[in-house]
């Protein structure tokens, strides 16, 4: 079988671009699989890859690059318009173009290949418009369906019945595509997987809690800051370590500062060793307003961490089982936040005990496990009798 992914950006570092180059490394050990980025601007990627991809790309952005003719007039004049065929309200509209229309249309209505999986909202739309009907065509939805614009609702609404299939990465997020989508297109929940690589353990030894992800409002991280103040006034031993770059990270030092946190919160640099920081660590804080997954939850899990988090929409829940691998609490409660990581560094017991728990719970995300849900999937949909999606 081949399978292609479409990504619009692999050459950069993203959160959907590591979990698609985990699961292509993955199938490529037994099937032909290739990645097509929309965008390229850097001679390689910056995560790595399996020589087994064939990765590719349709528009090349490096300074050097050379539009073949008998392209480039119609490159240069098309590259500073913008996009026709994606909608206004796509999260990335401003990395298409109609230079992007010409090459995307182009490549889907001949992509030579028997599944082709596109992996977001403005490509899955696309996919839906222009593949044809002999190849499998799965979206994949990384995002919430309530965190888009009405707009892009409907445009959901309209076009998605076209794929053959949707995934969605937890069963709450399935259910809302189901409700909008009823019985036109099969949806799917497969969650990330753990890439294939050494996870160091902790020893729960440090007085450390972790945090990890870009430093934007969603993040959190004012209400971990708060919750964390309250954590000091009773064990001024503990650090806080929230490691990532993002708009917000004045902001959050100017938070610290001001409540006298200088020695206890650390805002740490964005690092290729996520695993070996949190191995230095005890407990993972994840304080999200809204988590679509959660892959820093799993990734902690497989360094032995237990998990402290607000049982926010939608993947937090799917992911740690509460009392067992880690402790839930409610959404944007700082006072609850506080309270619940006192209780873990004060019942050191009950932390080895949930710290065990977690490393084994890791096992459900390894990737192997993950490719098989997906080769699973996608041998039913191609050998279960196709349904005219009204696709040409």
């Amino acid at each position: 079988m081949k399978i292609t992914f479409l990504l619009l950006e692999a050459f950069s570092i993203d959160g959907t671009v590591r979990c698609t180059f985990t699961l292509a490394d993955e199938l490529s050990r037994r099937h032909e699989v290739e990645i097509v980025s929309v965008l390229q601007d850097a001679d390689r990627p910056v995560l790595p890859l399996s020589d087994r991809v064939r990765l590719r790309s349709l528009v090349d952005l490096r300074p050097d690059a050379k539009v073949p003719w008998p392209h480039t007039g119609r490159a240069e004049r098309l590259m500073p318009e913008p996009s026709a065929l994606i909608p206004e309200q796509e999260r990335s509209f401003n990395k298409f173009s109609a230079w992007t229309d010409d090459r995307i249309s182009r490549f889907l209505r001949r992509p030579r290949t028997d599944v082709l999986v596109t992996t977001r909202a403005g490509l899955n739309l696309l996919a839906a418009r222009l593949a044809p009907r002999r190849v499998v065509v799965v979206g994949q939805e990384h995002l919430q369906l309530g965190i888009n614009e009405p707009e892009m609702i409907n445009e959901f609404r309209e076009w998605y019945p076209r794929l053959d299939a949707l995934t969605t990465l937890t069963t709450a997020d399935g259910a809302d595509y189901e409700e909008l989508l009823p019985g036109s297109c099969p949806v799917y929940t497969i969650g990330n997987g753990l890439p294939p690589r050494l996870y160091p353990r902790s020893r729960q030894e440090n007085k450390v809690v972790a945090a990890a992800g870009r430093m934007v409002w969603i993040k959190g991280y004012d209400l971990l800051i708060n919750a964390f103040a309250q954590v000091v006034e009773k064990h001024p031993e503990w650090q806080l370590r929230i490691y990532g770059q993002g708009p917000r990270r004045e902001q959050l030092r100017r938070r610290v500062t001001r409540l006298g946190l200088y020695n206890n919160v650390l805002l740490m640099d964005a690092t290729d060793d996520m695993e070996g920081e949190f191995a230095k660590a005890s407990v993972l804080a994840m304080s999200s307003r809204a988590e679509p997954f959660g892959m820093t939850i799993i990734e902690a899990f497989a360094c032995g961490l237990p998990v402290v988090g607000f049982d926010c929409p939608q993947g937090p829940r799917e992911i740690i089982t509460d009392g067992h691998d880690g402790l839930l609490v409610p959404p944007e409660d700082p006072d609850a936040f506080a309270e619940t990581l006192i209780k873990l560094i004060d019942d050191e017991e009950l932390r080895l005990t949930m710290a065990e728990r977690a490393y084994a719970s890791a096992e459900r995300f390894d990737i192997a496990v993950v490719a098989q849900h997906w080769e699973k999937m996608l041998t039913e949909l191609r050998t279960a009798p196709r349904r005219n999606p009204g696709r040409r």
